[in-house]
């Protein structure tokens, strides 16, 4: 395990008694010593990990330090090594690695996480991976120890394809999120009981995975049994939406996100208004 920040080090807690032996490398040598302790090896540098590890985890902060990571192990890595990035890079990054490390004989796949710190405590990360089948198969049994979702997904480039549009939902919701609270507190409610119904249905309901079921996002035909339940949900949705909207207009709140979200609820949830 290269890498042993917050994350990083939770992960390697679930691998230290691999079968074989364990090394862990950080370029703080105080963040290796607890592991040390506790009986993983210690590497001088990533020349002595490429050494001794047939399957290595990177999680380090971007692509500069991602390349820079790899660009150190290959020399020293023996043939059909597997190297993970499980840092969330560029897909080209991804791409432009495998190839310089098949030249080396050498596989590396893009495995992001998603799960965050307590995902990686629990063991219960998700983590897409792309490149070579053969490779993935390799590098399952060490996922496996902090990985509850391990799943491949194609080529080289496919895992930060997944782990971006995976982003997304989350980033654009942190956005949404803070326009509710505007609405809220300036409709002169408690921000902070928001939040708390917010949690408390979202781990009831699922969130925005509740209405991700299908392999495809074309709309349900006429004969699909879903297609009457999202149906009613376009009601709700586009009633609560305008609701927002005309109290932000009463309240003088500008709710860009919901008016947009307002104007495409339909065709997101595969249930468009037929034109007339």
């Amino acid at each position: 395990m290269i890498g042993l920040g917050q994350i990083g080090g939770e992960m390697a807690n679930h691998l230290l008694e691999w079968p074989g032996g364990f090394t862990v490398y950080d370029v703080r040598a105080e963040a290796m010593t607890p592991f040390a302790e506790k009986g993983a090896h210690a590497a001088a540098d990533l020349a002595e990990v490429a050494s001794r590890a047939r399957v290595i985890s990177i999680v380090v902060l971007n692509d500069q330090q991602v390349r820079e990571v790899v660009d150190e192990l290959l020399p020293a890595a023996e043939p059909g090594t597997v190297i993970a990035i499980h840092s969330t890079i560029e897909a080209q990054t991804a791409v432009d690695l495998a190839g310089t490390a098949a030249s080396h004989g050498v596989h590396v796949v893009d495995a992001p996480i998603s799960g965050g710190f307590m995902g990686a405590a629990q063991g219960r990360l998700a983590v897409m991976v792309g490149g070579e089948a053969a490779a993935y198969e390799r590098a399952e049994p060490v996922f496996r120890k902090w990985a509850a979702l391990p799943m491949h997904l194609g080529p080289a480039g496919a895992g930060t394809r997944m782990k971006i549009a995976r982003n997304l939902i989350t980033f654009v919701g942190y956005a949404a999120a803070h326009e509710a609270e505007r609405l809220a507190a300036a409709a002169g409610l408690d921000v902070s009981k928001l939040g708390a119904v917010v949690r408390h249905s979202d781990a009831i309901t699922g969130g925005a995975g509740a209405v991700m079921l299908r392999s495809s996002t074309a709309p349900y035909g006429p004969e699909d049994g879903l297609r009457s339940i999202f149906e009613h949900t376009r009601e709700l949705g586009e009633k609560d939406l305008s609701l927002a909207v005309a109290l932000g207009d009463s309240l003088d709140i500008d709710l860009p996100l919901s008016t947009l979200a307002l104007s495409r609820l339909a065709e997101a949830l595969g249930v468009p208004h037929e034109e007339t």
